[in-house]
Formats: structure tokens, C-alpha cells, sequence
């Protein structure tokens, strides 16, 4: 039985469902999770190392630091357990944060996952993520959308009007990085929008998690990157992260060369 499935069978032997789709936590061995129904986990903490990514598909979200390696402003849309806010709170020192959630009740676990208080540099803000984007006035290098709720995520998280805000508000080289279900229905409709959205600069790739499709869009000139340089940012990031990003960075040339050859009738 590998790891996931002891986990998931311990979670189904003792834990129940909150009503209503209400978010709950499930603690497991020295780990903590966090779930809308039981078989869907939505984040995952070690306690003795908080600001790990345990989960694959977080692993495969932070390759946006492949396109733009040093940010200084990030926000996420959909904080869960925290795990990315507090990864790049602890691997990226100079980056200034915001984390916008919609649910109160996910922000109510947030000292149980050791998600930082408000600071200079990070702050977290209760609010639908689409009407922050509207309200923006600043401009963000990152924009990481890992939206969901116990259906799924909300239409106002992938709509046309939305990734064309998320387009504007980032800075001139800014890159967008989003979790979509690679099972749902209108997972071929968010990618046309992101094409339509960033110009077909997008490439998507599979994660750890085979049910995550990670989904990277980039403003600016630069994409896509040399193949020589991207896979050299890969290596200057490895020696800094707890991340194979190499893995990652050839998954995404594999693609894009797919692309190419499909587009050159080959």
C-alpha cells in the first residue's frame, strides 16, 4: 500500500464529511490535511516541517519560477493549508505575499497549519479571488490560482473576463500558474480562454498528482524561453530549492516541441 492510499484509508476509517460541504481537517500519524469531502485532499502537512510541499501537483505550481525566477510581489488565489504561502515565505526571503480566500472557514485553520500572521510581507485577505483582481491596483509578478471549493472550482475562477484580469494585472514579464482537474469537462475551455487571454503563450503540463494538470501563462516577449535557458535556470534553482525543477522544465519542453511539430505539420 503506498503512501497516498494509507493515508486515504485512514482518513475514510476516522474521519466524517462536515455538513454542507464545510472544510475539515484530518490529523493522521504526524500529518494534517485538509478536505471538503473525504477522498479529496486539499492540502497536506508534515507538523515537523510545515513549509514542505508534500503534495506533488504544489511541487509542479512553484515551476513558475522557471519563467520568473526572482518575484518580488506574488498572490494566490485560494490559501487551503498554506503550503505554497509558506514555502515561498521561507525559499524566496525578499517576495511580498497576499493570499486572498473566499472562505472564512478555511482561514479559521490557519494557525493549525502554521500559516505565518499578517506582516510587512504577507497578509492574508478574505475575499473571492476574481473581485480582488478587479480591485487590484498594483502589479504582481506571480499570480497562482489554486481556487476550489466541494464542487470543484468556481466558474468566476476561470472565466474569459476573468484570465483577462489576471493578464492585465500582472507586471510585463509576470507569469500565471493555475491547478486545473485534468478529468473536468471544461478543462479544453479554461485553456482556450488562457490562450486567448496571454496569446497563446501557455504551456501545461501533468503533475505528480495524474488528476492535476499544472498550467503555466506568460506575459512579455520572452516565451517560449531557449531551451538552453530554461534548463539552465532549472539547475541554478535546484541548488536553492527542495524541488526538482529539471523534472519539471523537461516536461515542459517535451511539450512545447509537441506543439511546435504540430504546428509544422509534423
Amino acid at each position: 500500500m503506498n503512501d497516498l492510499v494509507e493515508y486515504l484509508a485512514g482518513l475514510q476509517a476516522g474521519s466524517h464529511a462536515a455538513p454542507d460541504g464545510k472544510p475539515f481537517v484530518h490529523e493522521y500519524r504526524d500529518e494534517l490535511s485538509l478536505h471538503f469531502e473525504p477522498q479529496t485532499i486539499q492540502s497536506r502537512m508534515q507538523r515537523n516541517a510545515p513549509d514542505e510541499l508534500v503534495l506533488g501537483y504544489t511541487r509542479a505550481m512553484m515551476s513558475f519560477l522557471l519563467f520568473h525566477p526572482v518575484p518580488a510581489r506574488i498572490a494566490m488565489i485560494g490559501l487551503g493549508g498554506g503550503s505554497m504561502a509558506k514555502y515561498c515565505l521561507r525559499f524566496l526571503p525578499a517576495v511580498d505575499f497576499t493570499a486572498i480566500e473566499i472562505s472564512p472557514a478555511v482561514i479559521a485553520f490557519r494557525s493549525a497549519f502554521a500559516i505565518p500572521p499578517d506582516s510587512e510581507r504577507f497578509r492574508v485577505i478574505c475575499s473571492d479571488g476574481a473581485d480582488y483582481m478587479r480591485d487590484a491596483s498594483h502589479r504582481m509578478d506571480a499570480l497562482i490560482v489554486d481556487g476550489f471549493d466541494a464542487s470543484g472550482q468556481p466558474p468566476q475562477l476561470c472565466s474569459q473576463d476573468f484570465y483577462d484580469l489576471c493578464e492585465a494585472r500582472l507586471s510585463e514579464a509576470g507569469v500565471l500558474v493555475t491547478n486545473l482537474w485534468a478529468a473536468d469537462v471544461a478543462y479544453g475551455t479554461c485553456i482556450s480562454r488562457l490562450r486567448r487571454s496571454f496569446g497563446d503563450q501557455v504551456v501545461s503540463v501533468s503533475s505528480e498528482d495524474p488528476e492535476n494538470r499544472i498550467v503555466f501563462a506568460c506575459k512579455g516577449p520572452g516565451f517560449p524561453p531557449p531551451e538552453r535557458d530554461l534548463l539552465r535556470r532549472a539547475h541554478e534553482l535546484n541548488a536553492v530549492h527542495r524541488i526538482d525543477f529539471t523534472q519539471i522544465a523537461e516536461a515542459i519542453l517535451r511539450r512545447l516541441r509537441r506543439r511546435a511539430g504540430e504546428r509544422n505539420g509534423k
